[in-house]
């Protein structure tokens, strides 16, 4: 199963069996002081940089997202969706939970991005489905519901079936719905990755779908996390995770390995060229 995503000059599809794409996390400001005290001045410049730093580093999609506390998310996400667009050439993942932001974003971004997101949630269904079916474009499905994020997979994979199911009832392909079974911090519970990936196999299996997850969630709060979320996205990948949301520069390496132990890497040549670059990276440093 494939999903298409585009931005004015470049297609990108996420596919089962194709290389792993690779979604950049990085224009988000949780966490990012940064970035948050420059979005509450209306200051696009980081962003930009950020936007510049990810597809350099190898990013296919970048995501963008501007909810911070002091931010207007329907002013702001469209103007940072643009400025995005005038500097890097790869698809975007328009991401906010609010409808109105969505809807502004999507009328000034060009191509086909995704729509992060949508979730189980009736609310959530009935706000967001219809405005991805007036676009036309994919959207994400994240794993949760009124009652929050189910500790099982069993709970995770009966949400990811609704939320397929009422996609389709719209005239949303199944190929436009991009499923996250929601990766949680190991620092929290050590059984938190394995409940993980048992949803994203069944996912795959069942339903067939795209996955993407936010990778370093799993390393939240714990040392060395870049071998940490590197190790989980090798067991993802190999479970069905086809386009994971990461922090390129740290686990690209990470994933091209696992592409190629599974034979998505003809004679290793991603693998060697990533090295390469990498290398060359650190001897100009």
């Amino acid at each position: 199963m494939e999903t298409r995503v585009s931005s004015a000059t470049r297609e990108v599809i996420i596919g089962g069996d194709r290389p792993t794409v690779l979604i950049g996390e990085r224009i988000n400001p949780t966490g990012k002081k940064r970035l948050a005290e420059a979005l509450r001045a209306g200051d696009l410049s980081v962003a930009r940089e950020e936007a510049v730093n990810q597809v350099a580093a190898g990013a296919d999609i970048l995501d963008v997202n501007v909810g911070a506390t002091g931010v207007d998310e329907v002013a702001m996400l469209p103007l940072v969706v643009q400025a995005v667009a005038e500097v890097v050439d790869v698809p975007l993942c328009i991401d906010s939970r609010k409808v109105g932001a969505l809807r502004a974003a999507l009328a000034v971004c060009p191509g086909r991005p995704i729509v992060n997101s949508v979730t189980g949630e009736e609310s959530s269904l009935q706000e967001v489905l219809p405005l991805v079916k007036e676009h036309g474009v994919p959207v994400i499905g994240l794993t949760l519901d009124e009652k929050g994020i189910p500790a099982e997979a069993q709970a995770r994979v009966e949400i990811a079936y609704k939320i397929v199911e009422r996609a389709q009832a719209l005239g949303i392909p199944r190929e436009d719905v991009i499923i996250d079974c929601l990766t949680l911090s190991l620092g929290a519970n050590v059984r938190a990755g394995l409940a993980t990936l048992e949803a994203t196999r069944r996912v795959r299996d069942e339903l067939g779908v795209n996955q993407t997850q936010g990778a370093s969630n799993i390393s939240h709060g714990l040392p060395n996390r870049p071998a940490l979320t590197g190790a989980y996205l090798a067991m993802g990948i190999q479970a069905g995770l086809t386009c994971p949301t990461v922090d390129v520069a740290q686990v690209r390496l990470a994933v091209l390995a696992s592409d190629l132990v599974l034979g998505r890497d003809n004679y290793a040549m991603r693998f060697i060229a990533a090295f390469r670059e990498a290398q060359k990276a650190a001897a100009a440093q």
